[in-house]
């Protein structure tokens, strides 16, 4: 029997004081407990406290809001989809828990919660919403699976990813076998690399608060109906788009099914309750305006990821030209470049996006690589030293940070900054580098 197992039954039937004995002779060696579940009232295994859940929340949900490419600059457009979450907070099982929401660059299908409450929701996804019940559905499913403690149960289970249980060092260390290797060099861990991923009966369960936080709101449960509808669709139109959405929140017929059914039997009576279309039109017109733009960045991202470089280098110009100073088509632009080794082309499209978008790292980062390879290393340290006060918790600008000094003979300078480097990752390429270069060098043994 898994440790885990000898939990859940001991959650059961022994006193917490019992409890915590005999988890400390399990092979997992964790301190675990048992609590009641927020939603169902039932008790569980769980290791995590709600303080946990919001600390990992705060390291790692502004990681992934990096990789979308940040939160949207159109302030009108996050704030109204702020305001749509925040209808739906007081009628939830965790009121207390501290919500934010926000739209994200990125141009994948997708939505995604931490465990804290930090709520995204692409771009990719807004423009293909048809109501603001839809979104209010969306956005409901998210804050359903922080009401019922999935990620928690996750941590709980030792089922989730080793990025949230082992931290970024290792996942760094692994994404960088050489240092050759763009990916690496460019600092990505990956799209989705830090959400959850959950189980079809999370998600039946989330789809169920979803539906009941909606009504409470006061919007019809044709919401969630709708959003159903949708997804089912996308999937069959625009497979590569919504890949990492059914990656994490696994979709069937059944749950369209289900919230068909649900609407017209568990919340008939609310039925009549609006959908408001109109009011999501208004304020998502700007969005819409630029769906074609999108479009050719979702078919740019598809044929980047098949190795298809021309091809991606197409649609991204496509896009740009309807949506000139996109942040995502910039930055999408100029991994391409750099990837085709065309540096100069590269660190153009990325002093564009840094220039568009000062406040979000990415574009830092990438003009900083660039900087490197046309070897102005004094402008790629700055590059990275922006890029990390902007995003701290991502360590790969220290070491280009360091690499940068060794580029220019500031050994003490450099030294500095590897060391900050190994404090956080010990593994792989870049680990190894630095670490030889301290010895080398002297300071350490």
């Amino acid at each position: 029997m898994t440790p885990y197992a000898i939990a859940r039954d001991v959650c059961g039937g022994l006193s917490r004081r019992s409890f915590l004995g005999l988890a400390g002779l399990t092979a997992a060696g964790v301190a675990a407990g048992c609590a009641t579940n927020p939603v169902t009232g039932s008790t569980q295994f769980m290791t995590v406290s709600e303080e946990e859940e919001i600390q990992i929340d705060r390291a790692y949900a502004p990681m992934q809001f990096s990789e979308d490419f940040g939160p949207v600059q159109d302030t009108a457009l996050n704030a109204y989809v702020g305001g749509v979450g925040r209808a739906l907070v007081p009628g939830t099982h965790r009121p207390h828990m501290p919500y934010s929401f926000r739209v994200v660059n990125a141009t994948y299908i997708n939505a995604y919660a931490f465990p804290g409450g930090s709520v995204a929701c692409t771009r990719g996804i807004l423009a293909n919403l048809n109501n603001e019940a839809e979104l209010g559905a969306l956005l409901g499913h998210e804050i359903g699976h922080v009401n019922a403690r999935h990620t928690a149960e996750q941590l709980s289970k030792g089922q989730l990813s080793s990025v949230l249980v082992g931290g970024l060092a290792g996942l760094v260390g692994a994404a960088s076998p050489g240092l050759g290797q763009l990916t690496a060099a460019l600092g990505e861990v990956g799209a989705g690399a830090f959400l959850a991923k959950y189980s079809r009966d999370n998600e039946r369960q989330a789809d169920a608060l979803g539906t009941e936080y909606l009504v409470k709101a006061g919007y019809g449960p044709d919401g969630m109906t709708g959003l159903m509808e949708l997804l089912n669709s996308l999937n069959k139109s625009k497979p590569s788009a919504i890949q990492l959405m059914f990656a994490t929140h696994p979709m069937s017929d059944e749950r369209y099914q289900t919230a068909v059914q649900t609407a017209s039997t568990k919340y008939a009576a609310a039925r009549g309750l609006p959908l408001h279309r109109e009011r999501y039109m208004d304020n998502t017109a700007r969005l819409r305006a630029i769906s074609g733009a999108l479009r050719e960045m979702q078919q740019g991202d598809a044929a980047l990821g098949a190795e298809k470089f021309g091809q991606a280098e197409s649609h991204y110009q496509a896009a740009l030209r309807q949506a000139p100073n996109d942040y995502a088509g910039l930055v999408s632009m100029a991994k391409c470049q750099l990837i085709q080794k065309k540096y100069g082309e590269g660190a153009r499209y990325a002093r564009q996006a840094k220039a568009v978008y000062p406040q979000e790292a990415q574009g830092h980062h990438l003009s900083g690589f660039a900087a490197l390879t046309l070897k102005e290393y004094d402008a790629a340290y700055q590059d990275f030293q922006t890029a990390h006060r902007l995003l701290p918790g991502n360590p790969s600008p220290l070491f280009f940070m360091g690499f940068a000094q060794e580029a220019m003979g500031r050994r003490p300078e450099a030294a500095r900054e590897y060391a900050r480097y190994l404090e956080r990752v010990q593994q792989g390429k870049f680990a190894q580098h630095a670490a030889q270069r301290l010895k080398d060098w002297g300071y350490a043994r």
